[in-house]
C-alpha cells in the first residue's frame, strides 16, 4: 500500500481528518481534529521535512501624506518589504507596483509572506519614489539604490495579526526620532479558499475477514483524484481492532482537501498490518456529493476489487451515518478576534543545577552578558508569546528551592512576594529570576505537580469571567522528575482547561521520563485512575538537541501550540468574536 500515511509512527491513529490534509505545514495550524489532537499528523509532516507550522498571508499596503520628491509632479511611490534575519541582515520578500503621481497610494499588488507563530518575524517596509526614467522598467528589475527614499517603518508580523481587523498603521521615518514623512497601513489576510468543512461518520458492514485467528483490523483511507489520475491521500481513519462492522470516529474534511463536492474521491478500506503491508478490503469511487446523498437516503454502497480488469462487487458496504457542513475557523481568526495567549513560567531551583556562583552552574549569571540556558528559554519563548498578551503581566514561579523562611517550596512566587506571582514583561521575569538566585538556596527534589496545579487553578478561574483566554506554562528544568504519577494526574486533569505546557530540559540529564508526558507517539496520557487526557497539552524539548541545528529550540517548543489551542476551542464550540 505505497504511500499510506498509516505507515508513520502512531500508524493506528487517524491522520488528516480535520488537519487540513497533507498540502503542507499550513494544515497543522489550520486545524486539528475536533477535541482530538493528532500526533500522527505532526509526525507525518516532520518526517518529510515540513517542520515549521505556517499560514500563508497576503499583505495589502497603503500610505498617506508621503513626502513629495518631484518638482513638477507628485512622487511615484512603490513599497518594498524585507524581513530582518537573526544576524540583522535584511532579506527582500516582495515589492508592490509603482503608482504614478500619488502621495496617498493604495497599492494593488499583494505581498505574500508565511506567518510562523513560533517565531518573531521582524518586518521592515521601505517606500521609494521611482525616478521617471525607470517607469518602463519592470518592478522586479528596478535597482532600489537608484530610487529616492521616502521613509521606512518596522514592526513584527505578530503585531499585525493580533489587531482586531488585522490592520496596523505605522509612522514612516527616515531615521531615529523622525516622524513627519507620512504613514503606512498594512492589512493582512489569510490566503485560504474557504473556512467551510464537512464532518463525516463512516460505518461499514460485512467486511472481508483477512485474519486466521481473529477478525480484520480495518481502517479507511480517503484520497482526492487529480487531473493526471493520481491519488493524493487527504485523510485516514483510526484502526479499529478485530471488527468486520466498524464505526469510526468523526473525520472533518476541509474545502482545501476535497476542492469541490463533485471532485472525484477514492475511499479504500484496508486490514492493518504492523509491517505496513496492509491488505486491501475494497475500494469505492465517490465524491462528497455522493456521500451526502448516501447520508440523506440512509443507503450504503458496495466496495469493489479489480478482478481480471473488471470491477468485482464485494459484500462489504460503506455507510455515512453523519454528514454535517460547518465553519472551521483558523488560529488567526481567534487571535485577531481578541483571544489572548497568557504566558506563565516556572523555573527549577533544585540542587542538581549547581552552585549559581560557579561558572559551570546552569544558573550562573555571566557578568559579560552571555545568557545561561534558563535565560535563553525565557527570552526565546517570551519574546514570541508577549505579542498575544495585552497586559504583559506574567505569573512566574520557582520550584525545588529553599525560600527565605527556611522551608523547601515546590511552587513559590519568583518575585518572593507573598500574594502576587505576576511580574511585568520579559524584563520582569529576568529581574525576578536574578534576584531569586541570591535569596533562594537550591534544594530539591524535582516536583512538577504543584506548579502545574497552580497554573491549572489560574486557567480554571479565568473561565468564570472570560472565554477568550488561553494559558501557556513554560517549565524549565535540569533533571528527572520525582513525582511522575502526580504530574501525570495533574496534566490529565488540566487537559480539560485552556492550558498548554511547554517543558524545556537543560543540561546533560537523561530526560526519557519527560518524553512520557509528551504524547507524540499517538497515545494520550493516562492518569493513575485510568482516566485518559482529553487532548495532548504537553510539548517537551531537550535544549541540547537543538544547539547549532537548523531548527531553534523556540520553534520546536511552540510548533504544536496552535493545534493544541484549536483542539480546545473546537471541542467546546468556542467561536471567534466576529462569528458570535
Amino acid at each position: 500500500m505505497g504511500g499510506c500515511c498509516s505507515d508513520a509512527r502512531g500508524g493506528r491513529e487517524a491522520v488528516g481528518g480535520g488537519a487540513g490534509g497533507f498540502g503542507g505545514p499550513m494544515a497543522a495550524v489550520a486545524g486539528t481534529s475536533q477535541g482530538d489532537a493528532n500526533a500522527a499528523v505532526d509526525h507525518f509532516l516532520n518526517s518529510r521535512g515540513l517542520r515549521g507550522l505556517y499560514i500563508p498571508l497576503e499583505l495589502s499596503l497603503s500610505a498617506s501624506k508621503l513626502q513629495d520628491m518631484d518638482v513638477f509632479s507628485k512622487s511615484d511611490p512603490m513599497a518594498v518589504l524585507y524581513i530582518k534575519k537573526q544576524d540583522g541582515k535584511l532579506e527582500e520578500i516582495g515589492r508592490t507596483e509603482v503608482i504614478l503621481n500619488s502621495l496617498n497610494p493604495s497599492w494593488i499588488t499583494k505581498i505574500c509572506i508565511n506567518y510562523q507563530f513560533e517565531m518573531v518575524q521582524n518586518l521592515v517596509f521601505r517606500i521609494l519614489d521611482v525616478d521617471t526614467k525607470y517607469h518602463s522598467t519592470a518592478v522586479k528589475s528596478l535597482k532600489l539604490n537608484e530610487q529616492d527614499f521616502l521613509g521606512e517603518a518596522s514592526c513584527a508580523l505578530s503585531e499585525i495579526v493580533t489587531k482586531q481587523n488585522r490592520s496596523y498603521s505605522l509612522r514612516l521615518q527616515k531615521g531615529p526620532g523622525t516622524n513627519h514623512f507620512g504613514s503606512l497601513t498594512i492589512h493582512a489576510e489569510e490566503t485560504v479558499a474557504s473556512r467551510q468543512a464537512i464532518e463525516l461518520i463512516f460505518r461499514c458492514i460485512h467486511l472481508e475477514n483477512k485474519d486466521t485467528f481473529s477478525k480484520s483490523d480495518p481502517f479507511l483511507r480517503i484520497s482526492r483524484t487529480v487531473e493526471s489520475g493520481a491519488l493524493i491521500p487527504i485523510c485516514k481513519t483510526e484502526v479499529i481492532n478485530d471488527n468486520l462492522n466498524p464505526v469510526w470516529k468523526p473525520v472533518t474534511l476541509t474545502t482545501q482537501q476535497f476542492n469541490s463536492k463533485e471532485n472525484p474521491l477514492v475511499i479504500e478500506c484496508f486490514d492493518f498490518e504492523g509491517d505496513g503491508k496492509h491488505e486491501t478490503l475494497g475500494r469505492i469511487d465517490t465524491s462528497i456529493a455522493e456521500l451526502e446523498k448516501l447520508n440523506r437516503e440512509r443507503t450504503g454502497i458496495n466496495f469493489y476489487k479489480m478482478h481480471h480488469g473488471h470491477k468485482k462487487a464485494l459484500k462489504g458496504q460503506l455507510f455515512v451515518d453523519n454528514f454535517i457542513e460547518k465553519t472551521q475557523y483558523s488560529f488567526l481568526d481567534y487571535i485577531s478576534g481578541g483571544f489572548e495567549l497568557n504566558f506563565m513560567v516556572a523555573i527549577d531551583f533544585t540542587g542538581s543545577n549547581g552552585d549559581p556562583r560557579m561558572p559551570q552552574s546552569l544558573h550562573y549569571i555571566d557578568p559579560a552578558g552571555r545568557l545561561n540556558s534558563y535565560q535563553q528559554a525565557i527570552i526565546g519563548v517570551g519574546e514570541v508569546l508577549q505579542f498575544y498578551d495585552t497586559d504583559k503581566k506574567f505569573p512566574a514561579w520557582g520550584f525545588g528551592g529553599r525560600v527565605p523562611d527556611g522551608s523547601v517550596s515546590h511552587c513559590f512566587n519568583l518575585n518572593l512576594l507573598p500574594m502576587d506571582c505576576e511580574v511585568v514583561g520579559i524584563e520582569g521575569i529576568m529581574g525576578a529570576y536574578s534576584t531569586a538566585l541570591h535569596s533562594v538556596s537550591l534544594a530539591g527534589p524535582t516536583l512538577f505537580g504543584p506548579v502545574i496545579t497552580r497554573a491549572s487553578e489560574i486557567a480554571a478561574q479565568s473561565l468564570s469571567y472570560s472565554q477568550n483566554k488561553y494559558f501557556v506554562l513554560l517549565i524549565i528544568t535540569d533533571g528527572v522528575i520525582n513525582d511522575l504519577k502526580e504530574t501525570k494526574d495533574a496534566i490529565v486533569k488540566a487537559s480539560d482547561l485552556p492550558l498548554s505546557i511547554l517543558i524545556v530540559g537543560v543540561g546533560p540529564a537523561d530526560f526519557k521520563e519527560m518524553e512520557i508526558l509528551d504524547a507524540d507517539g499517538g497515545k494520550r496520557l493516562e492518569s493513575s485512575t485510568g482516566r485518559v487526557a482529553t487532548r495532548d497539552i504537553v510539548q517537551f524539548v531537550p535544549m541540547r538537541d537543538f544547539i547549532g541545528g537548523p531548527v531553534s529550540i523556540v520553534q520546536a517548543l511552540l510548533e504544536e501550540l496552535p493545534g493544541q489551542f484549536l483542539s480546545y476551542v473546537r471541542s467546546r464550540d468556542i467561536k471567534p468574536q466576529f462569528a458570535q
